[in-house]
């Protein structure tokens, strides 16, 4: 438009011979020439407004196609992290196992104990995992005896737990969830390393300073007329002073049983309560037995480790007693050492333990099943040895020399255990 207008201007001018009757034909050439340069400016304009308009395009055409793949990365990525915060872990152990008990006779069996369970990693620092192991449904055992002609074998729910971690050296555990309270050197005295407790629990450490506090119930459903929830804290330090490792501290549990029949077993058969005292009318026929004590228990544990021949050498106890049961039979106590760890290809450890647990020091059904056939009212040594075959590959020898029925008829229990354990995560 802005050349047509000026053409007309041009032409109107040179067309009046008024107003360029005086005009030399110099001046008329010049402003010719004039024209024709700004004609050329604005042709060129005109050519550099297209371009830019041409790039622009483009830079649109770019830019959406960026997003497109910035969006499928995303979606890729997201799948991706997606199936690195799951996580599969688990171990399979085979075991030969000789039982010789004062009068009866020797007993022999293969064993095997399988656990799976899948962990996954979920926002604001949650993780979740449900696992599954092998066995009868024992509290403090996942062991399934092989025989019944290959007979398949039971899989019973072992872990359905969550884990926040949103605040630095703080977990909050809730629902059936591995064992986090401190035993020194996974020693049974109070907890067997099967057993899963149930509830809600809290762990905490800063520094050399750890807590732990948990409550699980015994039994949660009133109709089963058993209906108990139990709590606990423990509270110590883990430090270094030079090369010696020190590790300290002390418990208070209150399980409520006084009064309830067996959690776990035969309500009539005195057996089932594991060692614990029991009370009655009709006990062991046709009544019901029950707990004569409530378990209130005080506890007291450490562990000094120091290195020997490049081998971490590590003396440990354990001390409990309950302060509800009478005086003849409340305490239990351990002492032991273990010299080096398992953890790959050719790596080994020893370990030696002396227990004394008396009929009511502890709860009788959470206790290590392992020595003296389980439960209290027993003492005598333990003495193991591992070896480290590959990573997650290991053999272990274990064997038990102890007494039962300490408080009364004791008897002679000696048991003999060989492993072979696979682990994976």
């Amino acid at each position: 438009m802005r050349k047509i207008g000026l053409s007309l201007l041009l032409g109107g001018l040179l067309a009046s011979p008024v107003a360029f009757a005086d005009a030399s034909a110099d001046a008329i050439r010049q402003l010719q020439a004039d024209m024709a340069v700004l004609m050329q400016r604005l042709d060129t304009l005109a050519a550099e407004n297209a371009e830019l308009r041409r790039e622009s395009r483009q830079t649109i055409e770019v830019a959406e196609e960026a997003r497109a793949q910035a969006v499928v990365a995303t979606e890729a990525a997201g799948a991706e992290n997606w199936s690195d915060r799951i996580s599969l872990q688990g171990d399979v152990r085979g075991r030969y196992e000789n039982i010789e008990e004062q009068g009866k006779e020797d007993r022999n069996r293969i064993r095997v104990r399988a656990r799976a369970a899948i962990v996954a990693d979920l926002p604001n620092n949650v993780e979740v995992g449900i696992g599954v192991a092998s066995g009868s449904g024992d509290p403090v055992s996942s062991n399934q005896t092989i025989g019944g002609g290959g007979s398949t074998k039971s899989l019973n729910l072992d872990l359905a737990y969550f884990d926040w971690s949103g605040i630095e050296g703080l977990h909050v555990i809730g629902g059936k969830f591995k064992n986090f309270l401190v035993t020194p050197q996974k020693h049974g005295l109070l907890w067997d390393g099967d057993w899963r407790p149930e509830g809600i629990g809290v762990t905490y450490a800063t520094g050399p300073f750890f807590a732990n506090a948990i409550g699980t119930w015994l039994e949660s459903d009133s109709n089963n007329g058993n209906s108990e929830f139990s709590y606990g804290a423990q509270a110590g330090v883990n430090t270094e002073v030079g090369p010696v490792r020190i590790m300290t501290g002390a418990s208070y549990f209150d399980l409520n049983t006084k009064g309830n029949t067996a959690f776990y077993g035969d309500t009539t058969d005195p057996s089932d309560f594991l060692g614990n005292s029991v009370v009655g009318a009709g006990c062991g026929t046709s009544g019901d037995c029950v707990y004569a004590f409530d378990y209130t228990l005080i506890e007291i544990f450490g562990d000094v480790g120091f290195d020997v021949v490049g081998q971490p050498l590590n003396v440990y106890f354990d001390y409990v007693n309950n302060t509800d049961a009478s005086s003849s039979g409340d305490t239990g106590y351990v002492v032991g050492a273990k010299l080096g760890k398992v953890k790959d290809a050719n790596s080994w450890q020893l370990q030696a333990a002396y227990q004394d647990l008396e009929k009511d020091a502890v709860l009788g059904l959470l206790t290590d099943s392992d020595f003296a056939g389980g439960g209290t009212d027993n003492k005598g040594v333990v003495l193991k040895g591992a070896w480290g075959i590959s990573t997650g590959w290991s053999v272990a020898l274990s064997y038990f020399m102890n007494d039962r029925n300490e408080s009364t008829t004791q008897t002679d229990f000696d048991r003999l255990q060989v492993d072979t354990q696979f682990k994976f995560k």
